[in-house]
């Protein structure tokens, strides 16, 4: 218990060392004192309550919230101190509120536990004492040998012991973790692949020694200690011995692993992102107007104790002769006095401040969220992919967006790479029909006859060929563990059921396009690569495979060729092989490269290096001891590969063509006409981006680029920059387009900010290219900390995008090849660019303009509501009696005025969704928030205020004479304010505000649905008809009768109906005068298109619920 304590505050971490040891099967040493480390068991937990913790935690979150908190204090006021409204008028919508909202929560945790509960409760085959035995998935501990069959998931981080292959491989896909759908390879030591039985493993002694549990991915540094014969074999792990939990095997019928991280500890569970809460601009808005509003109501309470006082200065007002003070209050203290009345005023007022509007609009968000699920046009038909909202907190961020930062790869481009040209030692060539032929030169060998290739090319395809890392399946899969020859199944089966899975779609391009032009790589068996060149069979040992980084931003392998030499291939970006060459055509390779760059293809440089037989001694001893080297492997493995991949011979260069996705360009075109201004950052080279971003119209071609490339220094870089700001000042007539390379940018952004930001704003449109992860972030968080503050939306489709996705206002995944990372971790997801545009210009939009009005709306009501209840004051000595009864006080903001503001905020459109599309100018309309802006807030709370005074003097106006209404049982006298009672004042204020404050949302509304009609007219049937059952039937649960019969007295008096109607149509009628002049005398660009859209027969209005869901969903 103790140490559990010390651990959660953080004085006893659970991992003291660095590495962990692992006894497989738990067979711990007998001699010597040995202490068993502790580690996590298998359960994942994604939950964040527990049955004894929900209550507590929900309410400490909820209450961090300003309304709520501020509400809690008002209904402990209430209970503490005698005030003028029951406790209940403040403590039953604040249950409701916080009931409501933990249903809510508790709801969603409900499924996470669902869905924690399945995973660990998941059947699972665990080798104990000599036998496998099934058990639950939460069971399995480190060291436990664990059996898992083909397509079933890994329950827990395994290190591969042994596979029903000889040589003790595995296929595996990771979709699930990083969503790459490419089989990968993982590989067990020699001394252990061959304990293929449970009694061969019951005799392994075995201890793995790794890291302690990290959440990257790729990353696992070990070794394995196996004792053979009494002696101990050592031998090196790495992340393709490792197999996640969350990966699939595939392709192999069972593997045995070792547990080395479970449950919370492993990756998968390490890698689960706690999103940040990201707020919307509507959200800050909403929050300073909930501030203004609190000071408002402050300024009531002390004006209204301060005139209380004032009042009672005069004897007859203090104490007069119908109601003495008591002793008590006699001798209590006037400061107390003074801070109880003024409490009693603030509890009176409170309702200023709209607690409901948090529901409502919580309400909004998550019910409106829907739409975009639903939306059709927002469905991609081939990959069957709807839209997917992830987080529905920023809805109406979608309309406010000013800078939009893309991806290009898989992004812009369809990530679908096709071969297109290649140069082989200087010379350039394309593939025509399945073969190699040099440029300038047509195909005239006739059709069928074998091409034929000369050394420099073959050597080329050879390198091709064996330089990757593709898996090949087969259509009978099960031939794969055949005995025999390990490449029987080649020869079983016709070239053409072979399918290559890649990691990267380049690799399988080249591959595939080898194979036609006559190399075909026909698989891998242990240590064994076989390619058939022409037909004939050609096998190499595989000795090292030197992994792609994306630092050294190359590949490599070193293979024993049949005739017995020792070979290094190299393939990688041009930046990262070129350097190391000595030997070959460099300079025209490198020229070509640049061509291939500029027509827009992606470029990949292949080199190779032979050894002699001491070289390879040497290069296999560096790379040896840097393998199993457990502190600082990779810095060790960076040196030992720099080592090894020099001195190259360059062999020549691919060019693979990435084809862009449908529409970018409209899409670009569009988002520009609405103001947004678009930003591509790639990590591809700076050729190939101009090329790309200049077809999909990214650049124009009239558009004067410049460029910030290769800056070594910081008053180089400086000095550029200047220049180019001269040069924007000077031809400012037309549009100037900016790239920048990732080097130049982390010297402008080191210590040029503003210069760069200033000449980065003039400019209409900006590529970065050859950018880093983290540098796509830090972009976007310098234009999103700039003065201006704008709002800025990030696309992406990989993993490298996610931190750019997060840093983003708005976060957008693209489901695309390179997996679900993106997608993940984005706030919204679509599976094409062109969806952005309708995303933004239609629902971003729609979701802005009903948000604000919902928010203004809001104030705007309770405004009406509490200001008659402070003029009251003025009639009634300042002695807090209250206007309206305690169950309208409460039922008002949840019952009567609810619905019909709800309703609007799901269903308003101004302007049809297709005008919205096809005039994306209408977007800068509602651009900086222009709704919520200072002005219109300002005149929805005057407009709060004079609608308030309207009421309250309309109706003391019009029925004071009244002398056919008996008061509250008073006897009819010629004192007029005995004539009308108090309540039947009160309750005529309140009728006359409900029909105003609906028929005020009715005005605003455009766009009519049957289920608008059902509850702006509903909502003012159901308040009569409430009253007229409250008021009729003396209900024996209320202390007071005060309301009894007081409504069905109002409704009786022809007078009442006069003075209603009088007053309603007083208040609205300005209201209208005021659209139509303004309409006629300045009218907005959207007003502009609604007049057209009447025109043309596209109206905001009529229809059902089913129509307006369906123009959202065409």
């Amino acid at each position: 218990m103790l140490r559990w304590i010390r651990q959660q505050l953080g004085f006893d971490p659970p991992h003291q060392s660095d590495t962990r040891t692992v006894y497989v099967a738990n067979r711990f040493p007998q001699r010597g004192h040995y202490i068993p480390q502790r580690f996590a068991d298998n359960r994942i937990i994604s939950s964040k309550y527990t049955i004894w913790n929900f209550v507590p935690k929900n309410l400490f979150e909820q209450f961090r919230r300003i309304a709520n908190f501020y509400f809690l204090i008002i209904f402990l006021v209430q209970l503490m101190i005698d005030t003028p409204t029951s406790p209940v008028t403040s403590g039953l919508p604040l249950f409701f509120v916080i009931t409501v909202t933990a249903i809510k929560q508790g709801y969603e945790d409900w499924l996470r536990h669902k869905a924690d509960n399945e995973v660990n409760g998941a059947p699972v085959f665990v080798v104990r004492s000599g036998s496998l035995v099934q058990t639950r998935s939460k069971n399995i501990r480190v060291g436990d040998i664990v059996r898992v069959a083909k397509d079933e998931t890994f329950p827990a981080d395994l290190v591969l012991l042994s596979s029903d292959r000889s040589e003790g491989t595995c296929h595996i896909t990771t979709a699930s973790l990083d969503g790459e759908t490419n089989l990968k390879t993982h590989f067990s030591v020699a001394e252990t692949a061959v304990c293929q039985s449970v009694s061969r493993l019951e005799t392994l002694q075995a201890v793995v020694e790794c890291q302690q549990p990290e959440a990257d991915l790729y990353r696992f540094v070990g070794r394995i200690t196996v004792t053979q014969h009494g002696e101990d074999v050592v031998r090196p792990l790495g992340p393709e011995n490792l197999l996640l939990r969350g990966a699939r095997l595939k392709n192999t019928k069972e593997i045995f692993g070792v547990a080395v991280y479970t449950g919370m500890e492993s990756k998968m569970a390490l890698n689960y992102k706690c999103k940040s809460q990201k707020r919307s601009a509507v959200e800050k808005s909403m929050n300073t107007f909930l501030i203004i509003y609190l000071v408002i109501l402050l300024v009531e309470a002390v004006l209204s104790t301060i005139l209380k006082y004032a009042w009672q200065a005069e004897d007859k007002w203090d104490e007069p002769f119908y109601n003495q003070k008591t002793d008590q209050e006699k001798n209590s203290s006037p400061i107390l006095k003074f801070i109880s009345d003024f409490l009693a005023f603030l509890v009176l007022y409170n309702f200023i401040i709209p607690i409901s509007l948090y529901v409502t609009v919580e309400m909004q968000k998550f019910l409106g969220s829907f739409f975009i699920g639903w939306d059709l046009d927002l469905y991609h038909e081939e990959s069957d992919q709807k839209a997917q909202v992830n987080t529905s907190d920023l809805n109406e961020e979608l309309g406010q967006v000013e800078y939009v930062f893309t991806d290009k790869t898989g992004t812009l481009t369809e990530n679908e790479m096709q071969f297109r040209e290649c140069s082989i030692n200087g010379i350039k060539y394309q593939e025509v029909n399945g073969k190699l032929v040099p440029e300038g030169r047509t195909d005239d060998s006739p059709d069928g006859s074998t091409p034929s290739l000369v050394g420099e090319e073959l050597l080329f395809l050879k390198a091709v060929s064996l330089c990757h890392t593709v898996q090949i399946s087969y259509d009978q899969p099960d031939c794969l563990s055949g005995a025999g020859d390990p490449f029987s199944h080649v020869n079983g089966f016709s070239a053409n059921e072979m399918e290559y899975y890649a990691a990267s779609p380049d690799e399988k391009a080249l591959v595939e396009a080898a194979k036609r032009i006559g190399v075909t790589f026909t698989g891998i068996r242990g240590d064994t690569m076989e390619i058939k060149t022409l037909g004939k069979a050609e096998k190499y040992k595989l000795l090292h495979v030197l992994e792609f980084d994306a630092n050294r931003r190359r590949m490599s392998v070193i293979l024993e060729s049949p005739s017995g030499g020792k070979v290094l291939f190299t393939k990688g970006a041009e930046s990262a092989v070129l350097p190391f060459a000595t030997s070959g055509e460099i300079e025209k390779t490198r020229i070509h490269v640049d061509e291939f760059a500029l027509r827009g293809l992606r470029t990949l440089v292949v080199a190779c290096r032979h050894f002699s037989p001491q070289e390879y001694i040497e290069v296999d001893k560096h790379l040896n001891s840097a393998r199993t080297a457990l502190q600082q492997r990779e810095e060790r493995l960076q040196q030992a590969f720099g080592y090894v991949e020099k001195n190259l011979r360059v062999l020549g260069a691919t060019g693979v063509e990435d084809k862009l996705q449908d529409k970018v360009q409209e899409t670009i075109e569009s988002l520009r006409l609405a103001g947004i201004k678009v930003w591509v950052l790639t990590g591809d080279k700076h050729e190939t981006a101009v090329s790309v971003s200049l077809s999909c119209g990214h650049f124009h071609r009239t558009m004067n680029v410049l460029e910030l490339l290769q800056q070594r220094s910081d008053n180089e870089c400086a000095e550029q920059l200047r220049r180019l700001a001269r040069r924007i000042k000077e031809d400012h007539v037309i549009q100037h387009g900016l790239v920048v390379d990732g080097a130049s940018l982390s010297l402008a952004l080191r210590e040029h900010e503003k210069l760069f930001m200033e000449v980065c704003k003039n400019c209409s449109a900006v590529l970065c290219c050859r950018m880093a992860p983290l540098q796509k972030a830090k972009v976007v968080r310098l234009l999103k900390s700039s003065p201006e503050k704008p709002i800025t939306l990030a696309v992406g489709d990989g993993a490298n995008d996610v931190s750019m996705i997060q840093e983003a206002h708005v976060g957008i995944g693209i489901m695309g090849k390179e997996g679900r990372q993106a997608v993940r971790n984005s706030d919204y997801a679509i599976a094409r660019f062109r969806f952005l545009a309708k995303l933004l210009l239609v629902h971003g939009h729609f979701y802005y303009i009903r948000i604000a009005t919902l928010v203004q709306y809001f104030f705007y009501k309770n405004v009406c509501f509490i200001t008659p209840q402070f003029l009251y004051q003025f009639f009634c000595l300042f002695s807090q009696q209250t206007l309206y009864d305690s169950v309208y006080l409460t039922l008002y903001n949840i019952c009567f005025t609810s619905l019909p503001i709800l309703v609007y905020s799901l269903f308003e459109q101004l302007v049809h969704p297709h005008v919205l599309q096809t005039k994306p100018v209408l977007y800068r309309d509602i651009s900086r928030n222009a709704l919520l802006s200072f002005r219109t807030f300002l005149y929805w709370t005057a407009l709060g205020f004079c609608h308030a005074f309207v009421f309250f003097f309309g109706s003391y106006t019009l029925m004071g004479e009244d002398t056919t209404l008996m008061g509250n049982g008073q006897i009819l006298r010629a004192n007029r304010q005995l004539m009308f009672g108090n309540w039947t004042f009160g309750t005529l204020v309140f009728t006359v505000m409900v029909i105003t404050v609906t028929l005020k949302l009715a005005l605003e509304t455009h766009f009519w649905t049957w289920m608008n009609h059902f509850v702006t007219w509903g909502s003012i049937a159901f308040y009569f008809i409430f009253s007229l059952f409250y008021g009729g039937i003396i209900w024996p649960f209320l202390h007071t009768q005060d309301m009894y019969f007081v409504f069905v007295q109002l409704l009786s008096s022809g007078s009442a109906w006069f003075a209603i109607i009088i007053i309603v149509v007083t208040c609205l009628f300005p209201d209208v005068v005021k659209k139509v002049f303004y309409r006629h005398l300045r009218p907005t660009g959207t007003q502009k298109s609604q007049v057209e859209g009447a025109a043309n027969g596209v109206g905001g209005g009529g229809g059902g619920v089913g129509q307006s869901s369906c123009q959202m969903s065409h």
